[in-house]
């Protein structure tokens, strides 16, 4: 088959106001909009994004075709002088955009300084840098700093126990039209263990109606043939917190996307019977 391959590139409308909060940016989509209203206007095949942007709700007419295998899915911090997160100093200054990063930070380090802080991961590490000595740390996707061969600038990565990941986070997510031909032709780029694992974490947030801008995290992954789910809800300022763990079997085709998907349900409504729904609610009246 002879294939033909341009690649173009998008501005989202979180790019056209990189210094405004998220949160500052009514609706959905913020990263993802310009590249599937491409899609739906056949300007483009297909759109890479990474996983942890697509919103939950998929735009009509679009189809969420391939995960690809997943890289690391952890978050790492990126510190001035190398120091790991208990070396920092009291009241050391944090850069994050993530209510979901900053809410573990402050339930590790209630001492901590919390600033904002957006761009791409080469102008936050130009930020960090500054003379003006704005931030002390600042923390990003290990996956990011990876894919840009960045990894030397990482200070520390945190498990799983300490701060778990966004839904989706280190995957990629391969978008295009419902149709057979495109969903055919683009098929084969997924992995799915990747996707049963995601299936699982977005299934978590759908239920409690959180998407990524909320202080909530979920990780799946798959041992042996079981998938593993852990879903977190956390106040704001780190000071509750609800933890949820369960499996399921693990295999592929959509008998497995099903499983995964009743057990992110299942895990999202085991964290509402703890008082998850309330906190989430504080969070949405305090931001």
């Amino acid at each position: 088959m002879d294939v033909r391959i341009e690649i173009r590139e998008y501005r989202t409308r979180s790019d056209l106001n990189p210094a405004a909060p998220l949160r500052s940016i009514s609706g959905v989509g913020l990263f993802t909009d310009a590249l599937e209203a491409a899609l739906q206007a056949r300007e483009i095949d297909c759109a890479v994004h990474s996983l942890k942007d697509l919103p939950l709700e998929m735009a009509e007419g679009l189809a969420l075709v391939a995960v690809p295998k997943r890289g690391d899915h952890r978050d790492a911090l990126v510190s001035r002088n190398g120091a790991r997160l208990s070396q920092l100093p009291e009241g050391a200054r944090i850069g994050t955009g993530s209510l979901r990063r900053r809410a573990q930070l402050l339930a590790m380090r209630p001492d901590l300084k919390m600033t904002h802080i957006r761009g791409n991961v080469p102008t936050r590490l130009e930020k960090l840098g500054a003379e003006d000595g704005q931030f002390d740390a600042i923390v990003l996707a290990a996956v990011g700093l990876n894919r840009l061969g960045l990894a030397d600038h990482i200070s520390e990565v945190f498990d799983e126990t300490r701060m778990l990941c966004a839904a989706g986070q280190g995957a990629l997510a391969v978008q295009c039209r419902a149709e057979e031909d495109s969903l055919l032709f683009f098929g084969p780029l997924g992995d799915w263990q990747a996707s049963q694992s995601t299936v699982a974490e977005r299934a978590f947030l759908h239920a409690l109606e959180a998407g990524c801008s909320l202080p909530v995290a979920a990780y799946a992954h798959i041992e042996g043939k079981r998938l593993l789910l852990e879903g977190r809800v956390i106040a704001l300022d780190g000071s509750r917190q609800v933890d949820v763990h369960g499996e399921t079997t693990a295999f592929g085709g959509p008998a497995g996307k099903h499983m995964a998907q009743k057990l992110g349900a299942q895990l999202a409504e085991e964290a509402l019977e703890k008082d998850a729904d309330l906190i989430l609610a504080t969070g949405n009246r305090n931001e």
